[in-house]
């Protein structure tokens, strides 16, 4: 009897190990349900808004041009005053300056 209750265990063991396995697999599904709100959500503005928007904040400065970054959804536009650079840093969706550098 005790020489089988060794074997026994092994094999009640040796069977939960693929239901844990399994378990620890990522459902695909749930990834692509966590990026559907992000999907639904409305399209990054125009820069032609984006710059209808910022450009006349910035008095006196010479606007030259911008950048899009669609992984962080930013756009950075670049000014010019009395011989210094302006960097703006605008969310794309808001339309909102999230950072300011230079003077």
């Amino acid at each position: 009897m005790k020489m089988l209750v060794t074997p026994i265990l092994c094999a009640c063991a040796a069977a939960f190990v693929p239901v844990g396995a399994a378990a620890a697999q990522p459902d695909p599904h749930q990834d692509s349900d966590a990026r559907a709100p992000r999907r639904q959500a409305a399209p990054p503005l125009s820069v032609r808004e984006i710059e209808r928007r910022v450009v006349p904040r910035l008095p006196g400065a010479q606007y030259l041009g911008f950048d899009y970054d669609p992984a962080s959804e930013v756009y950075t536009l670049k000014f010019l005053r009395n011989g210094s650079v302006i960097w703006v840093d605008v969310d794309a969706r808001s339309g909102n300056i999230v950072r300011k550098s230079g003077s």
